[in-house]
């Protein structure tokens, strides 16, 4: 066993399922978490077929729900006493989406990495209350999970948080220029600005008038939950310059958001993960990756 405990929070999506098999191919115990714990489960018994069963244990994991992320900090810190690496990938679209419409759009080439000339109102439905939920799970499920591991964390010597984000996340893809200029200001950037632009996305989507305030008119909630996860990581660096924080989009990755429409393979999808989950000590911080090369926010 690698010193200290290595942890995914993941669903039992592909990219996380790809991501825990490679941390523990490397030598590094990992901690799988997933919301369906049946689902959790499984996976695992995935693994112990590719001779990782020392290597993996699952623990169940709710990011929106208080009590199951201290469950989950409490089991660590039983368990290993501190955490090395910490990958956020719990996420949702925020939408309904039409399967025929998705796969016609990809075996069309039209969905390339950051979504530029989709009609994506043509593949995805978004509804209020989908979008508060994509909000609640993308960011601050993020958010929330990643304070309460800070403290196991700060007692590793190469402590590391990659978050998965995005390129639809760009604040290019938010017409609403002082929603913008709040997510960019880096010298001002704080928790409670990025709640005030989220909080006033989610009044306009209740109210109706996205377009109208220069939100985003489809796939909205999954654009400002993204953005959102970019300016935290962004705030986390600098507030803790021992932790290597970072978020990262894997790619147009085959998994089940996507109806495996994407173009690459899970295990392709996870290396820009692993990759800066084990970045040496003193590697750059609070920077949005797309797959290997460091974009603007």
């Amino acid at each position: 066993m690698a010193e200290g405990a290595k942890i995914t929070c993941c669903f039992h999506d592909g990219i996380g399922f790809g991501t825990v098999r490679k941390l523990a191919s490397n030598g590094i115990m990992v901690v799988l978490t997933a919301l369906d714990e049946k689902m959790g489960l499984e996976a695992i018994e995935k693994l112990k077929e590719c001779g990782l069963s020392e290597l993996v244990v699952f623990h169940q994991l709710d990011v929106t729900n208080t009590a199951s992320i201290a469950s989950l900090a409490d089991f660590v810190k039983t368990q290993f006493g501190k955490l090395d690496i910490l990958v956020n990938n719990a996420g949702v679209s925020g939408t309904i989406t039409d399967p025929e419409a998705m796969r016609a759009a990809a075996a069309a080439g039209i969905i390339g990495k950051d979504g530029v000339g989709v009609n994506w109102s043509e593949i995805m439905t978004q509804t209020y209350e989908l979008a508060e939920v994509c909000v609640k799970t993308n960011y601050y499920g993020a958010k929330k999970i990643t304070k309460a591991l800070l403290p196991l964390l700060q007692l590793s010597d190469s402590p590391r948080v990659v978050s998965l984000s995005s390129s639809m996340g760009s604040l290019k893809h938010i017409p609403n220029e002082w929603a913008k200029g709040m997510l960019s200001d880096a010298e001002k950037l704080t928790e409670e600005r990025i709640d005030v632009v989220l909080n006033e996305f989610l009044k306009d989507f209740k109210e109706d008038i996205l377009e109208t305030n220069g939100w985003p008119t489809s796939i909205s909630a999954y654009i400002l939950s993204k953005a959102a996860v970019n300016a935290f990581t962004r705030m986390m660096a600098k507030k803790y310059p021992n932790i290597c924080i970072n978020s990262v989009d894997p790619g147009f990755v085959k998994t089940d958001i996507n109806f495996n429409t994407g173009m690459l393979t899970i295990d392709e999808g996870a290396e820009s993960v692993v990759r800066l989950a084990m970045v040496p000590n003193g590697s750059p911080s609070g920077l949005y990756f797309y797959l290997q090369q460091v974009l603007p926010l």
